[in-house]
């Protein structure tokens, strides 16, 4: 049996998921579109409600007990708390791992950005949990849009159903995030199949007894490809090989050769996995048995729809521990008395909720405007998914594609930093409660820790950032983004008041934006163009999160309550306190510093 369930409240707020949803991104405008005409407001809560439900019995429950008992391998079985099987049979019977497929393949064309907010529950509530079924959807919608129906019916609708889980296998011992490193070799078979032999590490649910089979999407080099990327292709390698009446068979040749031990998302198993070295070898051949998934030479591009997609899913894993990181010092903040007021003269007199004083509630603040801005920034790219697929006319769809594109690398990072700085905030709010281990908020700290690196690096992300998708296509994605702030912004002036006083301050903002962009570039040394990347994607960040904050204010001025006043206060804090911290950015920016780039690595 599941333990106790968790108080929900602690975990995300139901309050502000329906007001990014309704009143900022107007996602129940969605239900006019073809797909989702048969949903409404009501089906949309509805799953909200079940994922609440699910995540706060099944997976907060056993969220400490993970990360104590992590994963072990013993005797080349990994073995795993019983409860995090429980959980996943509790996600698969629920139906959200297909909630936004097509009904022929057990969906419910549910919208991507409900189907987002949704998951957030679970990614507060056990991140380490949530991983699995965050891959395995990831690998199904890959093998959907590029592989064989046969491939479909094979490994994507277990996956879909919950039967199988699913991982990407990019990473290699020698190669890193470098993949056009990777050494992993695919030998052709006269029967149409592949022999994989090479070596993968760090993979997320790489290994485990936890469902029937796993299925591994790899990218593999087929002998006389071209060298780097461009040779790359990509292999569906199950973990056992699936019978025709598609039950798990035989083992693959693929073992876990060790397990990796983090310092969060302890509950995940994280593998090096060998492949081709003969621990199994189906039909008496050496090698991994796989199939190639779309044209040879083009793995990458494929995996790219995985990797973009998990992008986002990092940045709202992100965001979903700061927000629970958040909600739990919020509430211990409401009620540990501690000290009195600073202008208190009786040391006799009762003391007051630490809450009272001005830099617990600047510590409050910052977390919240760092959470709930990012937690507006995916769903916001979520929603973009959506109207990438069913905007009424192509230009609106495109739109939505450039929108998209450059703001996916924003999407990953800034969550990853902001949302860590707010766990970090949590734990100085608890005190010196607050890094002991009867306390979560240390534990979110150490699992949101692990989001800068996955998915690429705050590096990878800010080179393609500057150097890919701000100047792509003439600069099209950041003209896009610019309108779009443009347009907030000229809501926001029509209003008058403080209001415009926001829309002058990210108006400002943005300009720089685009002056310094075509700075870096007007020198024509793409080196120092990209030496300060990570700089400029701070700083673009905190404008577009920023123009996140606006588009709330504006949603909360219909209300005078609580809630629509804390949403305006963070707002206020964040254009106050954080957005001024660009314009020392830019000018570095702007001055083509070379101090990184000349340091001789003999000096450090």
């Amino acid at each position: 049996m599941p333990a106790t369930p968790a108080d929900s409240s602690l975990l995300m707020s139901r309050k502000d998921l329906a007001f990014q949803l309704y009143a900022w991104l107007d996602t129940e405008a969605l239900v006019r579109r073809p797909r989702y005409a048969e949903h409404s407001r009501e089906t949309f809560d509805a799953v909200l409600e079940l994922g609440e439900q699910l995540a706060a019995r099944y997976f907060a429950p056993h969220n400490r007990a993970g990360d104590l008992a992590e994963p072990r391998l013993e005797d080349g079985t990994v073995e795993t708390i019983p409860e995090v099987r429980e959980a996943l049979a509790a996600f698969a019977r629920s139906g959200l791992v297909s909630a936004t497929m097509d009904e022929d393949l057990g969906g419910m064309r549910l919208p991507h950005v409900v189907s987002t907010a949704c998951f957030s529950w679970f990614q507060a509530a056990n991140i380490a949990t949530s991983a699995y079924p965050f891959l395995t959807l990831g690998n199904a919608r890959l093998l959907c849009a590029h592989g064989t129906p046969e491939q479909v019916d094979r490994y994507a609708r277990p996956m879909l159903a919950g039967r199988f889980t699913g991982t990407m296998c990019l990473s290699e011992p020698q190669a890193g995030s470098s993949l056009a490193d990777v050494l992993t070799r695919a030998e052709p078979q006269d029967d149409g199949t592949y022999r994989l032999s090479g070596n993968k590490m760090w993979i997320s649910g790489g290994d485990h007894e936890l469902t029937e089979n796993i299925v591994h999407l790899v990218l593999a080099r087929i002998p006389g490809g071209p060298p780097g990327v461009k040779g790359l292709s990509l292999f569906v390698v199950p973990k056992r090989l699936v019978s025709p009446d598609g039950s798990p068979g035989e083992r693959n040749d693929v073992v876990a050769a060790g397990l990796n031990h983090k310092m969060g998302y302890r509950g995940t198993t994280n593998a090096a996995l060998n492949f081709g070295e003969g621990a199994h070898l189906p039909g008496g051949r050496p090698g991994a048995v796989g199939e190639l998934v779309g044209e040879p030479h083009r793995g990458l591009a494929y995996m790219f729809m995985m990797m973009n997609e998990a992008r986002i899913g990092v940045g709202a894993g992100a965001a979903a521990l700061g927000v629970t990181g958040y909600l739990k010092s919020l509430a211990y903040a409401r009620s540990r008395p501690q000290g009195r007021p600073v202008t208190g003269r009786d040391p006799g007199a009762p003391q007051v909720p630490i809450i009272e004083h001005a830099d617990v509630r600047r510590m409050l603040l910052a977390q919240k405007a760092y959470s709930e801005g990012a937690t507006g920034l995916v769903l916001y790219c979520a929603r973009l998914v959506d109207e990438q697929h069913t905007a009424e006319d192509e230009a609106g769809r495109r739109r939505a594609g450039l929108l998209l594109d450059v703001l996916t690398p924003i999407a990953k990072s800034w969550p990853s930093q902001w949302c860590l700085e707010a766990n970090s905030l949590a734990i100085q709010v608890h005190g010196g409660y607050g890094y002991t281990r009867e306390y979560d908020v240390e534990q979110h700290y150490r699992d949101n820790r692990l989001n800068p690196i996955h998915e690429g690096t705050h590096g990878i992300q800010a080179l393609d950032l500057l150097g890919r998708k701000a100047v792509l296509d003439g600069g099209a994605g950041l003209r896009a983004l610019g309108e779009t702030v443009a347009a907030t912004a000229g809501e926001a002036a029509a209003r008058g008041g403080e209001a415009a006083e926001l829309a002058a301050s990210l108006t400002a903002a943005w300009e720089r934006v685009t002056t310094v962009t075509a700075a870096l570039w007007a020198t024509g040394e793409p080196d120092r163009a990209l030496a300060n990347a990570a700089v400029y994607l701070e700083a673009v960040g905190h404008v577009v999160l920023a123009w996140v904050w606006l588009g709330q204010y504006l949603a909360a001025s219909a209300s005078d309550d609580a809630f629509h006043q804390g949403k305006r206060q963070a707002a206020r804090y964040f254009f106050r306190h954080e957005l001024p911290r660009t314009e020392a950015q830019f000018a570095l920016l702007e001055s083509g510093d070379t101090t990184v780039p000349d340091t001789d690595p003999d000096w450090l």
